[in-house]
């Protein structure tokens, strides 16, 4: 798929758990054309802060190429999160966003009139107060959920990591791209996903 001359169509498929899977979001952008190469696949929740593969992505994208994501809580699940992401990717840099869900967002639209860019406008942050607002009841579901659990006698959640200095200094290492990400987990022995976890533990250290 192209667009511009030189322009390239990429899709961000996200899920929040290596449990879910993320094949449906990605077989819907392949059908559409988009070459599996320039899928990019995260998983990882939107209210993390190291999220590396879609931070390399924003990087990598340049003006005239096109975004595709499945909702607009692929980019962020809060609000704010979501409208700054939203600005950055078609104001400082220039990409066409395609939402599938939602293609009246889609931002290469023939009919850019006051009032249709007004609804437009409108309903983007009526979406992105909607992917808050149920991001916060399903954790106060999980949170009721565990309360149950605790006035019933029953053990919740996995016991806290306890976390190696190596681990750590690694971590920071990466964090702060003095060492690649494959680099990171040789030395560590562990997967993507215990990884990030720990990366993100050490994020919110130094923050």
């Amino acid at each position: 798929m192209t667009g511009i001359a030189g322009s390239i169509t990429y899709g961000l498929a996200r899920v929040s758990t290596e449990e879910q899977n993320e094949e449906r979001q990605v077989l819907r952008m392949l059908a559409l054309g988009i070459e599996r190469k320039n899928i990019v696949v995260e998983k990882e929740s939107g209210k993390s802060t190291v999220r590396t593969k879609y931070r390399n992505l924003v990087k990598k994208l340049k003006k005239g190429d096109t975004l595709y994501i499945e909702n607009i809580d692929r980019l962020s699940r809060d609000y704010d999160g979501i409208l700054k992401e939203w600005y950055i990717l078609t104001v400082e840099k220039g990409v066409i966003i395609k939402v599938l869900d939602t293609p009246i967002l889609d931002t290469d639209q023939t009919d850019n009139s006051l009032l249709t860019r007004f609804i437009r406008n409108i309903l983007l942050h009526i979406l992105a107060y909607q992917a808050e607002n149920e991001w916060h009841k399903i954790k106060t579901r999980q949170a009721q959920g565990i309360a149950v659990a605790k006035a019933n006698g029953k053990p919740c959640g996995r016991p806290k990591a306890v976390r190696t200095k190596e681990e750590l200094n690694i971590a920071r290492q990466y964090l702060n791209d003095e060492i690649a990400l494959d680099i990171a987990l040789a030395m560590l022995g562990k997967k993507k996903s215990a990884f990030y976890s720990l990366c993100q533990a050490v994020s919110e250290i130094q923050n």
